[in-house]
């Protein structure tokens, strides 16, 4: 963009609000910065998960403080206070800690459809061969820290519990790694990006199929005519988000009828959202080059805009055309993430984290077999689980370490991918919710997991620094 200062700076209320970048350019206003930084979608994700990873630790810290402190009791008070939505014969009724993990965490699970979406068209696994090694190294993340679980507590009452341990939090393994800067190889980042999206694929599957109440048939049945309404929309051409917003709520209110956990409903209708812009590149361009033209011919002629009904009408066409030229499923994700990232996710950090800890009572923990289990299956069912399979794709010539990436990358990553925790805690909800004791022990665990994993993957790294191991 070109400097904007000149006529603006001789006014005292504007003059305040100049700055420069790196290369001398003036803005006038912070904002217009943003015209400078041109991100890729991975860039741009990886950004904001590092970000809201930083945020999500603090907002689990003071849910932590909280759940400790003279404010516990109003602090679950507020969690159950009842809250009601709707009107007259309309109307749906909750606990506040309920339309959180329920209602505002499909929010959450309709960005992560949305980046699976795109991840599995365009994205980093879209190609077979490039995607065979971080999807095998997700797997192998996720069936041995459940393995790792079960064998803790087989044939106890826990056992219910195996799918908590499988899942990696991307927004906190992000943030921590973002923490070590330049040792860390960028590579490193874009696998893990990889993984954790399978990761969280893998953990919305053993939702659907494992952490589901009783089958009501009927309202089952009106979710499924729902989808097929978002999926004729799709077919149809149809790409107003509107329209897919409705249903979507109309198919979130079904399934949370059925028994499915209804947040599977941001996952459903992401992949029913339009991953193809309506204009090829070709014909935006042509257009957008002869727009540009009639707007600097209409600008010669009167440069205010606002008198200008030629040249505004030029720029709202350029404007709507810009839309058109893309899919209305990156648009959501790029409008989404920012409320996702740093409302939604965080919110669900402070109404889930804060556990009382009995430090007096601190060693059963490592004697009660679910937050054993949790703890285990985290820590060392990903570590192994995914160095292992790393190791052995690699070995057998299936696959080949991304450039700049050895071994002892994989190992801190594979440790530090054992940061399970908003998925974790969220499976935690699903399976121990008639069970308080065992509730509290896995979400310990968790906590206790996470910080080891956590703190473990970033001594690990730091030590080996970026180009030795």
């Amino acid at each position: 963009m070109g400097v904007i200062a000149s006529p603006y700076a001789k006014h005292t209320q504007y003059s305040g609000l100049l700055m420069k970048n790196s290369k001398g350019k003036e803005y006038l206003a912070p904002w217009e910065r943003a015209f400078d930084q041109i991100l890729t979608p991975l860039e741009e994700f990886i950004h904001r998960q590092t970000t809201s990873g930083i945020l999500l630790m603090l907002c689990a810290v003071v849910a932590l403080i909280v759940g400790n402190s003279p404010l516990a009791e109003s602090y679950n008070h507020v969690l159950h206070t009842e809250v009601t939505l709707g009107g007259g014969s309309l109307t749906l009724t909750m606990s506040l800690h309920h339309w959180i993990n329920d209602g505002l965490m499909a929010l959450f699970f309709l960005v992560v459809g949305l980046e699976l979406k795109r991840e599995l068209l365009v994205g980093e696994l879209a190609d077979p061969r490039q995607a065979l090694l971080p999807i095998s190294a997700a797997v192998g993340g996720m069936l041995l820290p459940a393995l790792f679980f079960l064998l803790v507590n087989q044939g106890g009452e826990g056992a219910q519990g195996w799918g908590i341990p499988m899942a990696t939090d991307i927004a906190f393994a992000l943030g921590a790694l973002a923490l070590l800067g330049k040792r860390v190889p960028p590579a490193l980042l874009t696998f893990l990006v990889a993984l954790a999206i399978v990761d969280d694929l893998g953990a919305v599957v053993v939702i659907a199929l494992f952490y589901t109440a009783k089958i009501d048939t009927v309202a089952l049945a009106a979710a499924a005519g729902v989808l097929f309404l978002l999926i004729a929309l799709n077919r149809g051409g149809i790409r107003r988000i509107l329209p897919y917003a409705l249903l979507g709520v109309l198919l979130w209110l079904a399934l949370l009828k059925s028994g499915v956990h209804a947040t599977l409903a941001g996952v459903f209708l992401a992949f029913t959202i339009p991953m193809k812009p309506k204009l090829d590149a070709m014909r935006f361009l042509e257009n957008a080059h002869s727009l540009l033209n009639q707007i600097k011919a209409a600008h010669e002629k009167e440069p205010n805009i606002i008198l200008n009904d030629q040249m505004r009408s030029r720029v709202t066409a350029l404007s709507d055309g810009v839309q058109l030229a893309q899919a209305p499923a990156q648009v959501l994700e790029h409008k989404l993430h920012m409320t996702s990232a740093f409302l939604v996710i965080p919110v669900f950090a402070l109404a889930n984290a804060g556990i009382p800890i009995d430090f007096s009572a601190m060693d059963q923990i490592f004697t009660d077999p679910v937050a054993l289990g949790v703890v285990a299956g985290l820590v060392l069912g990903k570590l192994i689980g995914i160095t292992a399979t790393v190791w052995l794709m690699v070995k057998l010539g299936f696959s080949q370490l991304p450039m700049g990436l050895k071994f002892s990358h994989v190992m801190g990553m594979s440790l530090m991918a054992g940061i399970g925790f908003t998925m974790s805690i969220f499976v935690t909800e699903l399976a121990f919710a008639d069970n308080p004791e065992n509730l509290l022990m896995a979400k310990t665990g968790v906590l206790l997991a996470s910080l080891i994993a956590g703190v473990g993957g970033f001594i690990w790294l730091r030590m080996i620094g970026r180009g030795t191991g």
